[in-house]
Order: structure tokens, then C-alpha cells, then sequence
């Protein structure tokens, strides 16, 4: 970003401001001197609130904000439009529609048309119609590329708008200044800088001041664009080395809870095997017992059933004498005939 030294705006007409009989009074703190009629511009401060411009609009590039450059002048259309696309900024050369930042979802209805119709008439979409429906379509994208063509890129409120003169285009300044939007201005002697945040005061009718000026700004805005690509491209390398590093920290504590789990199982594995080799022995006795206890079994047969009133088995009462039945009955009829 080069600002010019008072001598090259001096060549180019900076300095040359409107008769002394039109003149707003809020700018003459800007007026050097008259001559023959017409106001001088004190290219001094000119140079000076240039830089201030320039500095600004180059710190909103670089937070990555739209600029809008604003100039409907039939002088000023061509060198507008060429630097705003120079930078990479939005433009209005044809006319400020009423509402474009206020009324901004109507605004922003009429630009998505637009990107509609040139993105169907790419893909061959339109080709099936015939001549007469394909000509008013084609009328149509060109009517709404001259009027919203510079703002397609414009998805939001913009961060600045940059004005060549900002009486003709005072209701562009009235909208910015009703939602808060810094305007950046070049005004010449019969301008109100009232709604104007930063003023570059100068020549707004001649096609080489117009062209000086409109080229500083474009020089700042595209210095400041390259600065927010640098970052831009700088927090991504530091966020994609941030996940690598996450990443290497996660595999290693993942490494770490693995060995430490081989390790756990290890050492359970090795008390289990511990205390199953000390109680297999006594595991052992006890088999040896049960098939003695058998054996001591099997030669003493115990009797079915137990006594009633004592604890203890038929095996330790006096064996009786076994008798038939047919004798135990023929014992008790005997009986019962000796009875008188």
C-alpha cells in the first residue's frame, strides 16, 4: 500500500473542489484556499486521512469481513468495478437498491435467483425450451446480474463500505448508518460528512482522482485479504498438528492401559496358579480318607431301621430268635385254649 505524496494528487486533480457558491460548511476544515471561484482541497490532510482510511478498511480485510465499494457515477463505474475485483470486494456501479442492508432477506431473495439461473443454465438445464422461453430467461440473469451481481458474495452484513461521493449516494450511507456499518468516503466540498465515519477529502468528479484514490483502497483491502489467508492457513497447520498430537497421546495411554492390563492378568494368573498348587494336597488327603471311611463300610452292615426311643441302631441291641409265622400262630391258638 503506497499513499501518494500531495505532488502526484495534485497531477491528478485531488485537489480541485466545487465552486465557492456550493460548498457545505462542515467541510471547510478541509478548504485551503479559493481560486477563481472554486475551492482548494489541503492535499495535505487529503494524504493524511487517506492513510487512516486505508489503515481501517486494511484491518477489516484481515479479520475477514466484506467490503463493499459503492460508485454509480458514469465516470467513476469502470475504475470501481475494476478494483473491487482487483481485491476481491463486492461492488454497486449500477444503482443502490432502496433496502439492500435494511431490507436485506428481500435483497438477499433476488441475488439467490440469480446464482440459481446461471447455475442451471451451466448444467445445459434450459436447453430443452424453446427459443422464446430461453431469450426471456437469458434477459432475466442479465437484468439481475447489472443490479445484484456485485453483492453475490454478500451473505451477511458487510464490514465497510467504501463511497465515491457520498451525496449521490446518500442513501446507501443513510442504510450503513442505521445498521451500524463504518463508511469510508471520498467528499468533495459540497458534501455533508455528517453519517461519514471516515472522510477522504478530495476531487469525487475527476476519472483520474477517483482512479488514485479507489486504488489505495484496493491496495489495503487486498493487503489485508492476504493477511487473513495467512492466518487462516496458519490455524489450520496448528489445529491439524493439535489433532496429530491428541491422536499420538491417545494411542500412547491406550499402549499404556494395555500393558497395564497384561500385567494385572499376569499376576492373578500367577495367584490362582498359587493357590490351586496349595490346595491340591488336601484335596488328595481327603479322597484317601473317603475311600477308607468305604472300606471300614462296607464290613459293618447296619441295620434298616432304627430304634424309636433310643438314638442309637438295631446293630447295638441283642439279635432275636427268628420264628416262621405259621409257628407264631399255632403258639398263640395254644395259648388260648389252656385259658379257662
Amino acid at each position: 500500500m503506497n499513499i501518494p505524496t500531495p505532488q502526484k494528487m495534485m497531477e491528478d486533480g485531488v485537489h480541485f473542489g466545487h465552486q465557492t457558491r456550493h460548498w457545505h460548511p462542515k467541510m471547510a476544515k478541509f478548504i485551503y484556499t479559493k481560486h477563481s471561484n472554486l475551492h482548494i482541497i489541503d492535499l495535505f490532510k487529503t494524504q493524511e486521512k487517506l492513510k487512516e482510511a486505508a489503515d481501517f478498511l486494511k484491518s477489516v480485510a484481515s479479520k475477514g469481513e466484506r467490503i463493499i465499494f459503492i460508485g454509480t457515477k458514469p465516470q467513476c463505474k469502470e475504475a470501481i468495478e475494476i478494483e473491487a475485483k482487483k481485491c476481491g470486494a463486492l461492488h454497486v456501479t449500477e444503482r443502490w437498491f432502496g433496502g439492500t442492508l435494511t431490507n436485506f432477506k428481500e435483497i438477499k431473495s433476488n441475488r439467490d435467483k440469480l446464482v440459481n439461473y446461471k447455475s442451471k443454465l451451466e448444467k445445459g438445464e434450459y436447453n430443452n425450451l424453446t427459443k422464446k422461453e430461453r431469450l426471456l430467461i437469458s434477459r432475466e440473469i442479465e437484468k439481475l446480474d447489472i443490479n445484484f451481481g456485485g453483492l453475490v458474495g454478500l451473505n451477511s452484513m458487510p464490514g465497510a463500505v467504501f463511497v465515491v461521493d457520498a451525496r449521490r449516494e446518500k442513501t446507501a450511507v443513510n442504510e450503513a448508518a442505521k445498521k451500524g456499518v463504518p463508511v469510508v468516503a471520498l467528499l468533495d466540498t459540497n458534501t455533508n460528512p455528517e453519517n461519514v465515519d471516515y472522510i477522504i477529502p478530495g476531487n469525487d468528479d475527476a476519472i483520474r482522482s477517483v482512479a488514485l484514490i479507489t486504488r489505495v483502497i484496493s491496495e489495503a483491502v487486498l493487503e489485508g485479504y492476504k493477511e487473513f489467508e495467512k492466518k487462516s492457513k496458519e490455524e489450520l497447520v496448528s489445529v491439524e498438528s493439535t489433532a496429530e498430537k491428541h491422536d499420538k497421546e491417545v494411542k500412547k495411554t491406550r499402549q499404556g492401559n494395555a500393558e497395564k492390563v497384561k500385567k494385572n492378568v499376569a499376576k492373578e494368573v500367577k495367584k490362582s496358579s498359587a493357590i490351586s498348587s496349595k490346595k491340591e494336597p488336601s484335596k488328595a488327603k481327603k479322597v484317601l480318607k473317603g475311600k477308607s471311611s468305604k472300606k471300614e463300610g462296607a464290613k459293618v452292615t447296619p441295620s434298616k431301621k432304627s430304634d424309636v426311643k433310643g438314638k442309637g441302631t438295631k446293630q447295638d441291641l441283642p439279635a432275636k430268635p427268628k420264628k416262621s409265622i405259621g409257628k407264631a400262630k399255632n403258639e398263640t391258638k395254644k395259648l388260648i385254649k389252656k385259658v379257662p
